[in-house]
């Protein structure tokens, strides 16, 4: 379990057809229109005061949500349009979401040699997987990804601003702020290194009701706070540990769109909630 088999093995999109088109020149008009359309937050948003912009610098990190890209592809569009002209900046990209399908106690990295979308295949970062395999509480296990959809979703978006990268896939059991953020310390490296934390925030709350959670929540965030759960956030322990992490270096937190499926998609009943965040180094 904790070891890394030599394999060809490349682990193919699980949701393509679902999530985000099959079909790779729509799926590249998606995520180009996604990219276009990000920021338009509602002007009745309950934090849009607090929305700000990042700038022309390089996030550190970015927290972004997994929903098929037709409820949540927007606000997600808004982080990584924060990326668009950085291809040559970032060259290592470490991912964090939660595991819906497999429970575990850690952090997993995948045996796979790539992850594959329609857009192509991004390679594993060997070496990382091996640097983050020397803590205790991250095993080598392809179970919790080979269905999991918050880590897939966000690769098609990396391919089209980044172009060529490589990747350390880390799916999220239970684990606390301060395991994860250890993770993270190992993984830092320099501005080459982004890190990208998958989550939704909150889950079939009727659509007001959601807005109030939700806005809670970006505070909560935006403050650097570590104790999130999940009823705020499907993703809590990596976003939990990222914050923990970011306290330690010095990272400045913005949100860059709060939005939800009734903003988005239609129906207001019972409402999934999204959040886009960048963290930066401070001027």
């Amino acid at each position: 379990m904790r070891g890394v088999r030599q394999t060809a093995a490349i682990r193919p999109p699980a949701v393509a057809g679902r999530f985000y088109p099959h079909d790779p020149q729509r799926l590249r008009s998606v995520v180009s229109a996604c990219l276009d359309g990000a920021g338009q937050a509602p002007a009745a948003s309950p934090t849009v005061a607090q929305i700000s912009p990042g700038g022309k610098r390089a996030p550190k990190a970015l927290i972004c949500p997994h929903a098929g890209y037709v409820y949540s592809g927007s606000v997600a569009g808004s982080a990584y349009r924060a990326l668009c002209g950085m291809t040559q900046a970032i060259e290592r990209v470490v991912m964090i979401g939660p595991s819906h399908f497999v429970p575990f106690s850690g952090l997993a990295v995948p045996r796979a040699e790539a992850f594959a979308t329609p857009l192509g295949s991004v390679p594993i970062d060997d070496a990382a997987r091996r640097t983050a395999l020397r803590a205790a509480h991250v095993v080598a296990a392809d179970a919790p990804h080979a269905l999991e959809h918050s880590l897939e979703v966000q690769l098609p978006f990396l391919q089209m601003v980044l172009g060529e990268f490589t990747v350390l896939p880390l799916a999220a059991g239970n684990a606390a702020p301060q395991e994860v953020a250890a993770v993270l310390e190992c993984l830092w490296g320099d501005a080459g290194t982004l890190i990208v934390v998958s989550s939704d925030l909150s889950h079939y709350l009727a659509y007001g009701a959601a807005r109030r959670v939700d806005a809670a929540t970006a505070d909560h965030i935006l403050s650097g706070a570590t104790a999130l759960d999940g009823e705020q956030a499907c993703g809590y322990v990596g976003i939990n540990g990222l914050m923990h992490a970011a306290r330690r270096h010095g990272l400045e937190v913005r949100l860059l769109d709060l939005r939800n499926s009734g903003d988005t998609a239609a129906g207001y009943a019972s409402v999934v909630g999204y959040g886009a965040f960048a963290l930066y180094d401070a001027d």
